[in-house]
């Protein structure tokens, strides 16, 4: 990157506020999640889960809506093996346990629908399911779904578009795109 920041100058170039978030030091700079909003970022946490091959982080950021309703999203990378995995996702479970209000947990968690790391965020997530083809990786030819939009509460979401975005180019991974009405904020996300 030439020492950009990314996250921030993606963050001017939109017009959206940003928080990055490190997993490790890398090639002189760091490697991590970022997470850009076009509503306001009010609070943030990078939250260290259980190294694997390599560290991991989740990030999450508190967005306010209108009326001053608040969202937490969280942003994810999981790693390596199942039991590597499975740990970073117990571990983020305990770190949310106390979110008051709802919140979205998005990204690659390197796991298929219905296996051991699914079935476990399962009993406290709804997953969504994608309009048309799930598959999300890798792009130029996707043979798997490991990308996903998990939500809690669901009562508090209405889901109004799910899908794989058909973009071969930008990552190792088709985008997905989510179009959801929280209940409160009178506004689409």
């Amino acid at each position: 990157t030439g020492g950009v920041d990314q996250a921030t100058r993606l963050g001017e170039l939109l017009g959206m506020d940003a928080v990055f978030g490190d997993f490790m030091p890398y090639q002189g700079g760091e490697y991590g999640m970022a997470v850009l909003s076009r509503l306001p970022i009010v609070g943030s946490k990078n939250h260290r889960l259980p190294d694997g091959d390599e560290p991991r982080s989740a990030l999450e950021v508190q967005v306010t809506g209108p009326g001053g309703h608040t969202l937490t999203v969280v942003g994810i990378h999981f790693y390596r093996t199942e039991d590597e995995r499975l740990a970073q996702a117990e571990s983020l479970m305990r770190g949310l346990a106390g979110t008051p209000h709802p919140v979205l947990l998005v990204g690659d968690f390197n796991s298929t629908r219905g296996d051991r790391v699914m079935s476990r965020l399962a009993e406290s997530w709804s997953i969504l399911t994608k309009d048309a083809s799930p598959l999300t990786f890798p792009s130029d030819e996707p043979n798997r779904e490991i990308d996903f939009v998990l939500l809690r509460p669901a009562a508090a979401f209405e889901v109004m578009e799910h899908r794989v975005i058909d973009e071969t180019v930008a990552s190792d991974h088709r985008p997905l795109l989510a179009v959801l009405r929280l209940r409160g904020f009178g506004a689409w996300l």
